[in-house]
Parts: structure tokens; sequence; C-alpha cells
């Protein structure tokens, strides 16, 4: 009796495909720039037809997203988070030193090909297809922000920080004037830099 062949595993293939897919455009956005890739050319790249693009994804903008998120999670995964236990800013009970860490890893992140294409492409994309800049937001930044939030928190109930600072508007010194930096090229993202920032925003500009 011969014996049957087993069914293919389409869960399998699929995975292979959407990561094939992934990885092809976040190559392309390195190499060619954000505007000039397409949907035939990211399928040219991962191996597959474009009909399998568009059975998962409406654009070009819907497929970078997803990577760079997948992107992102991988590095949190290598920074010791899990499914179990998201990634947190650690307390080590110095405030400083804390924020200046994970400031240090954002630098590092912003100025690495891997991210620094995709992260543009997207922020740019996010200001004139408002359904992107609303993902990008609330499935990476709100998140990200949270972090800040709740280390500020601790450091509040440690008393490092004054009770009645909002964290939400207090994370906005370190964050924003990095990100306007990155953004508009106004001069070099370094460890410096945002060691900087938390001095000057933990300390004040009053004379001591």
């Amino acid at each position: 009796m011969a014996a049957q062949k087993s069914a293919p595993d389409t869960a399998r293939r699929s995975e292979k495909s959407r990561r094939a897919i992934y990885a092809a455009a976040l190559e392309l956005v390195v190499e060619v720039g954000y505007p000039r890739i397409t949907i035939e050319g990211i399928a040219a790249r991962a191996g597959v037809g474009k009909q399998t693009i568009y059975r998962w994804w409406s654009s070009k903008a819907d497929v970078l997203l997803e990577a760079f998120l997948d992107l992102s999670e991988q590095a949190a995964r290598d920074a010791g988070a899990s499914d179990q236990e998201p990634y947190v800013i650690p307390d080590t009970g110095d405030i400083a030193a804390d924020i200046k860490a994970v400031l240090r890893a954002t630098v590092d992140q912003l100025t690495d090909p891997r991210f620094e294409a995709p992260s543009r492409a997207l922020a740019a994309e996010g200001v004139v297809n408002e359904q992107v800049g609303r993902e990008f937001m609330a499935k990476l930044m709100e998140p990200s922000l949270q972090l800040y939030v709740d280390r500020l928190h601790s450091a509040q109930e440690a008393g490092q920080v004054r009770p009645e600072i909002d964290p939400r508007i207090a994370l906005e010194f370190f964050i924003s004037p990095l990100a306007q930096r990155w953004l508009q090229y106004t001069g070099p993202i370094s460890y410096e830099y945002t060691d900087t920032l938390v001095d000057y925003a933990l300390h004040g500009l009053a004379p001591r």
C-alpha cells in the first residue's frame, strides 16, 4: 500500500513568506529609500508573488510598518523582554543613570541604518497618511513612552522627583529634543548629548 503524502503545511509556508517580505521591505528601505520602494520590488526581493503581499497588506506603508514593528519587538526580546515579562526601564534607584542608559540605547538604534531608515520613512509617511501615523503612534510610540511614565512614577515614589510633576509632560524633556534633532538634522546625536538632556531636565537651568 502506497504511503499517503502529508498535506503541505500552509501555516509554515505563510510564515516563511511573511518573514521574507519583512526582510525585503527593511532591506529595500535602506538600499533605495522609501519613495523608490514598490510592492513589486518587495515581492521580487522576497521571492513571492505580489498577490501574496496584497492578500495581507494594502500598501507598501503597511508592509514597512509591520516589518518595523517586528524588528522592534525582536530588539526588545534581545534586550531581555518576553511575552511574560515585557521590557521595562531598569530601576537601579538612580533615575538619572537609568534614563541615560535607555537614551544611549536609543541613540544606538537611531544611528543604526536598520532602524534609522524605516523610522524616518514611517515618520514622514505618518505626516501625510493619517492611518499610518495613528498606527505608528499606537503600536510603537505609545508603548515606548509609557516606559518613561512608569519609571518616572517609581522615581516619584522614591522621592527623587516631585510628586506634583506630571510624568507624561516630564518625559518630553528627554524625548522631544532628541526626536527633533534627529528628524531635522539640526545637530549630531550622541551619548554626551542625551546625557546632557537628562541632566538639564532633572536639575533645571537655575543656578544650584
